[in-house]
């Protein structure tokens, strides 16, 4: 009986469209958070699977000893495929000349994802390949070809093998960005590496295992295999421990996309407690007729219960057929710009919006509910009492502890979460403070004669407590827009710093001083700009405050043998200069650009202590602070240096950037070797060997088609950055209009008032538009005070950014707030100020 009152009930209130706004409220969350959600996860499974390109794999397995064959068996028995790699350093033989190489040997498998590229001629037109070396040959760098004056097809010696030169060799997918990786590179087949004997005790032999295969696969694998590693010989690494500039670039736009959804929930779930609110007050009047003819209060707490069920489910139903559609339109319109497969769907997204509307409907709607149960029956009779149920604690705490319950089982992320729901709990309460100052100005400013400013500031001061919730939904929707905009702003604007349309594209090393001025000169003739000139000489690390440091371990020096203080386990490319590197901020101490000898910093053996200026990480890293004495190893001599800055680095500029910059007199007695760069458009690429003919000693470094590869990845994430902008911003809007919508009802009884008392509709109009743009300033302004905590938590500890203070918006938002919540407003009363006094009555009835 009672499920088909409910039920007649609601398909009666369906038709008279009762339940529009909160079945509207159900169908946006819904919609929202899985269109988001979804696209979000194939855009991120894309993102991921381009990415991995650059560790040619899903996973890699890094170590310093040989990887055991019972690990690579494993692997295959769990269903993953398999490739290996083993690099060193050794000396490469032409009939004339020898080189330095950074020799790769791998298997016939490698590489699992990625392409290794050719070129048709040295420094020539590159084109993917899926062979690789066949036994007895070798591919070799563009460089290696000028440095050994050979030939395709003639011969290389290296250790006691002999090969033939087979292809040019112009990348391999995990290569890396570092452009202190001076040697040319070789590529062999892996069983060709035990002819040439250079793997022997005393060789530093980097040792790689490559995996790839479904995600669960290989965290089965790791699970077995993590008890067996070493974290002084292993490193395991995924796509995203990626540190590269494509690594972060991804790492932050993915933690974008789930800041955005989040905000995406809480609209949705701020929109559904704002339809509840005007369905509950809505239905005060049937409570009570139903109470007046006997009906008990748990039989209409059934009546009520089934219809936010049955308005929930279809909700669902409807929100989940909106938003896969809304997706599917979004991916197949930038299918053509954007990587997204249409042939994979995630199942998480549709659960996570499923929840969402369950909770926010039950939740969001409990104090509604409560109230409306608690009408009593004396109702019918005096229309001015209320619902018993007065206390808003409930429903803050009901509506708070949803939107956190939901943020964390979305984002898995408790620190996330943690920053929004205290920016909004923050917002709230300083904006029930603000509640009262409006109530003291409205005092004020509603007195006098009766004009439209006064009536809008006596109906803020009549409407406190209301207005306060208004003004809360108004001010935390504002907010989060505003942080998801400055966010992507911000955001882009950095990706777009770090790599400018004259990135430097190719880079030069291994340069001397005398070659500095003439090679400067060349390119300038040939209308070719070289960047800065940074000097390196390669030293070793040893000692801070005289306590010697770990240095790299060898195959015969096992790293439970070594002892002393963690040291960086190679050596450091140090630089000098007394003026401060672009992109370097000094964040401790002061820079040695005034740095003058004195006595007293002379070390027990009669050495000059000179400034050093170190990298933040690797000061952390390292556990090195201001005023320690660091000890370097170059050549033959020792150089003591004291700490006197730490410097924060942004590494994801295309520049040289050192852990340690030391003063120039430090390293007057060195001769050093210099790092530069330059940018060359495409269509000049042939002109390289021109360029760097006169220059054979030089050492050429091509990174063009890695930065074209960060620019298509940061091209694509800011374009599903912009669509999902403008899915917030439409959920945004939909949310002050439900707002707007929710105070209707109130609205009609007052102005049938003010139409009964002669006031004209001009007065009553401009009252009201008066009054949400008050609102909106207000909201605006507190929305942007809290957008600045809000982004700088967020900026700092989550995305790994500069926070900074974002001044223009404590003027846009209040103007922008006052805009649409004035326009929306309007247009929400445009149907109430349109009607006359005898329809507004007849309304009322």
């Amino acid at each position: 009986m009672v499920a088909n009152l409910a039920w007649r009930l609601f398909k009666h209130e369906a038709r008279r469209g009762e339940l529009t706004i909160i079945l509207f409220a159900i169908i946006l969350s819904v919609a929202a958070v899985l269109s988001l959600s979804l696209f979000s996860e194939r855009l991120q499974g894309a993102l991921v699977e381009r990415s991995s390109q650059f560790i040619a794999a899903d996973s890699q397995l890094r170590s310093r000893k040989p990887i055991s064959d019972e690990w690579m068996r494993q692997a295959k028995a769990e269903g993953l495929a398999t490739a290996e790699q083993v690099s060193t350093r050794s000396m490469a033989f032409g009939e004339q000349k020898m080189s330095l190489v950074d020799l790769r040997a791998v298997s016939s498998q490698y590489p699992l994802k990625g392409e290794i590229q050719l070129a048709d001629k040295p420094f020539g037109t590159t084109a993917a390949t899926d062979k690789s070396p066949a036994a007895g040959e070798i591919w070799i760098d563009s460089r290696l070809f000028q440095l050994l004056d050979v030939k395709i097809g003639e011969t290389v010696y290296i250790g006691d093998g002999e090969f033939t030169v087979g292809q040019v060799l112009a990348e391999i997918p995990d290569q890396g960005f570092s452009v202190f990786n001076t040697d040319p590179m070789v590529l062999m087949a892996l069983e060709d590496l035990a002819q040439t004997n250079i793997t022997g005790p005393g060789s530093r032999v980097t040792y790689k295992a490559y995996f790839t295969g479904e995600d669960s696969l290989i965290e089965a694998y790791y699970d077995w295999l993590r008890p067996n590693l070493d974290d002084e010989l292993h490193r395991w690494q995924r796509v995203g421990d990626d540190e590269s500039a494509i690594g972060r670039s991804i790492a932050r736009a993915e933690r974008y996309f789930l800041l955005a959804s989040l905000l995406a929930i809480v609209l949705a779930a701020v929109a559904i407690a704002v339809a509840a609110q005007r369905y509950s007050q809505r239905h005060f009047d049937p409570v009570a007729i139903f109470k007046t003819l006997g009906a008990t209060k748990q039989m209409i707490r059934r009546v009520y219960v089934l219809q936010i069920l049955f308005i929930t489910v279809l909700g669902i139903i409807i929100g989940i057929i909106a938003g896969v559609i809304i997706q599917q339109l979004v991916v197949t319109a930038l299918a053509g710009q954007v990587d997204v497969s249409l042939d994979v769907w995630h199942w998480r997204p549709l659960f996570i919006a499923v929840l969402t509307g369950s909770i926010c409907a039950i939740l969001f709607s409990l104090y509604p509910l409560l109230r409306l149960f608690s009408v009593p029956p004396l109702r019918v009779l005096r229309r001015d009492m209320d619902a018993g149920l007065s206390s808003r604690g409930l429903q803050f705490g009901a509506s708070g502890g949803a939107i956190f319950l939901l943020m964390w089982v979305y984002s898995r992320d408790l620190e996330i979460s943690a920053i929004l729901f205290g920016s909004g709990v923050l917002l709230v309460v300083a904006l029930l403070g603000v509640t009262f100052g409006l109530i003291a100005v409205g005092r004020r400013l509603g007195q006098g004669a009766m004009g439209a400013w006064q009536l809008a500031w006596a109906r803020i001061r009549r409407r406190a407590m209301d207005n306060s919730v208004q003004l809360i939904s108004f001010s935390v929707t504002i907010m989060l827009l505003l942080v998801v905009l400055v966010m992507r702003n911000d955001m882009i604007a950095q990706w777009r710093a770090q790599l400018p349309v004259d990135t430097p594209n190719y880079f030069m090393a291994n340069i001397t001083e005398a070659q500095k001025k003439p090679l400067d000169n060349h390119f300038a003739e040939n209308q070719v700009t070289v960047d800065e000139f940074y000097p390196v000489v390669r030293g070793r690390f040893v000692a801070v405050n005289d306590e010697r440091v770990n240095t790299e371990v060898t195959k015969e020096e096992e790293p439970e043998q070594s002892e002393g203080r963690r040291g960086l386990g190679r050596e450091a490319n140090l630089s000098w200069s007394d003026k401060l590197q672009r992109e370097n901020t000094v964040v401790q101490g002061q820079w040695h650009e005034n740095w003058e000898p004195a006595g007293n910093d002379i070390t027990a053996e009669g050495q000059q202590v000179y400034p050093v200026s170190v990298e933040e990480g690797v000061a952390q890293r390292l556990n090195i602070t201001l005023d320690d004495l660091l000890t370097f190893n170059v050549g033959s001599e020792i150089v003591v240096t004291r700490v006197t800055s730490i410097r924060e680095v942004n590494w994801q500029t295309m520049q040289p950037n050192f852990f340690f910059v030391l003063h120039p007199a430090a390293m007057q007695e060195f001769s050093a070797t210099y790092i530069t760069s330059f940018h060359l458009d495409g269509a000049r690429k042939a002109d390289i060997t021109a360029l760097m003919q006169p220059f054979s000693s030089v050492t050429l470094f091509d990174v063009d088609a890695r930065i074209n590869q960060v620019r298509e990845i940061i091209d694509q994430v800011s374009l599903a950055v912009e669509f999902i902008l403008v899915l917030v911003l439409i959920a945004g809007s939909l949310v002050l209009f439900a707002q707007v919508q929710a105070s209707m009802d109130e609205r009609q009884q007052e102005l049938a008032i003010l139409r009964t008392l002669g006031a004209r509709g001009s007065l009553i109009r401009f009252s009201v538009i008066n009054e949400f743009l008050i609102i909106g300033t207000v909201a605006g302004l507190m929305a942007a005070m809290a957008n600045e905590v809000s982004l700088y938590l967020l900026q700092s500890r989550i995305f790994d950014m500069q926070g900074s203070m974002h001044f223009e918006y404590w003027v846009i938002a209040p103007l922008v707030g006052a805009l649409v919540v004035g326009v929306l407003g309007g247009i929400g009363c445009y149907r109430l100020l349109r009607l006359n006094t005898g329809q507004l009555l007849r309304k009322m009835v």
